[in-house]
């Protein structure tokens, strides 16, 4: 249940101690199903950092035919665009199919868009983003733990400001209050809550960026980002010492002396202490393909994949916006260094990941793929950025 929709229940009556039991062991099975399913981690793996850079400047949108090879089905009223919160039920064994008829709708309707007219001076970036803060912190997840309060180790939310366990896509379309920029982004993300190791209290993100673009070359079949469709980034359970160079681990920017990995490191060497105004970030990469036909798989990767050159696979045709997260923090780096919620003890960052669970005004997300991620024009939070 969202916080927006909660209501005070009225007080339950005292269960005898052998059903009292009886529940917890039953909830206790539930977590330990589902947290096998994401503990075993996914096969996608990010490409190289390079691969967010060097993009190629200019493409020919793609034709009607293009669109419909990426997925996009026979065409429906555009009008029924709006049909893309409808709920999809949840298939055994973690598959969340994606509703047809919402999916149609919002292709279609995408498929009909006209692109805006660009003004001079704008950059051939083919991205959108959406700038966010801080929200709240609960020990929830509801893509891994849906409906298990508490069940999960502590996240830090930006964006939806009513994200808990039990969010599902229409909880973020009906309550909107949003920590992002622009208003239309509905979506909650989530990372571990990082801690500082000497005392113990969280360290809150002071910028969280999420930006939707082309990892490609060409934009030929880009389509938009389904409604409700959930994905997690990076490896809970990795248990990875992360020194100086390593991959996936945190590293120092704007600006100051020294590289990325900092003018020096932490006692253990898995955090970079950085210097002049640089302060703690970290970049996460998601996968820009889709399987067309579901929102959610039991690992929560499946169902999406990175593509190849300028292609998707076979196995996941439609071609969407790369979700990347660009995360910012209040901190330096100290020589105890820091601890992230998903591995207290290891005390390294190899164990950072993300969750997105994407909902749009779906006009606005269809406007946004249409004029900034295929016509590859840079965009910021209100359009074309000039």
């Amino acid at each position: 249940m969202s916080h927006a929709s909660f209501h005070e229940p009225s007080r339950p009556r005292v269960l005898g101690r052998r059903a009292l039991v009886a529940g917890v062991a039953a909830v206790v099975a539930v977590v330990v199903v589902v947290g096998a399913v994401y503990f075993s981690g996914g096969t996608a793996e990010p490409r190289p950092a390079g691969a967010l850079e060097g993009i190629a400047s200019a493409a020919t949108p793609s034709d009607a035919a293009a669109l419909s090879a990426a997925g996009a089905p026979a065409s429906v009223a555009p009008s029924s665009a709006a049909a893309a919160t409808t709920k999809a039920p949840v298939a055994a064994g973690g598959w969340v199919p994606v509703d047809p008829a919402a999916w149609k709708a919002q292709a279609d309707a995408y498929r009909a868009l006209a692109a805006d007219p660009v003004p001079a001076g704008v950059g051939n970036l083919p991205e959108f983003r959406a700038d966010c803060q801080y929200s709240h912190s609960l020990a929830d997840d509801p893509i891994v733990f849906p409906g298990l309060p508490g069940a999960s180790h502590m996240h830090s939310f930006v964006g939806n400001k009513a994200a808990d366990a039990g969010t599902v896509p229409e909880d973020l379309m009906k309550f909107t209050a949003t920590t992002c920029k622009p208003v239309q982004d509905h979506s909650a993300y989530w990372v571990p809550t990082l801690y500082d190791n000497a005392t113990g209290k969280p360290v809150e993100t002071t910028g969280f960026r999420v930006y939707y673009r082309s990892l490609m070359n060409t934009s030929a079949g880009q389509m938009p980002m389904p409604t409700g469709l959930r994905m997690i980034s990076g490896d809970a359970k990795k248990r990875q010492p992360t020194p100086r160079g390593a991959k996936g681990q945190f590293y120092c920017a704007f600006y100051g002396p020294g590289d990325l990995d900092g003018i020096a490191r932490s006692t253990n060497g898995n955090w970079p202490v950085c210097g002049g105004t640089a302060t703690l970030h970290f970049m996460m990469q998601f996968p820009d393909c889709w399987d067309g036909k579901h929102l959610d798989s039991p690992n929560h990767k499946d169902h999406v994949a990175f593509g190849s050159g300028n292609a998707c696979p076979a196995s996941h045709p439609v071609k969407i916006p790369a979700i990347t997260f660009d995360i910012q923090y209040g901190a330096k780096g100290t020589p105890e260094g820091y601890y992230l919620s998903s591995d207290k003890e290891g005390k390294s960052a190899s164990s950072m990941h993300g969750d997105a669970f994407v909902v749009w005004d779906v006009e606005t997300m269809n406007k946004r793929t249409k004029n900034c991620v295929q016509q590859r024009r840079t965009c910021d939070n209100d359009g074309y950025q000039q």
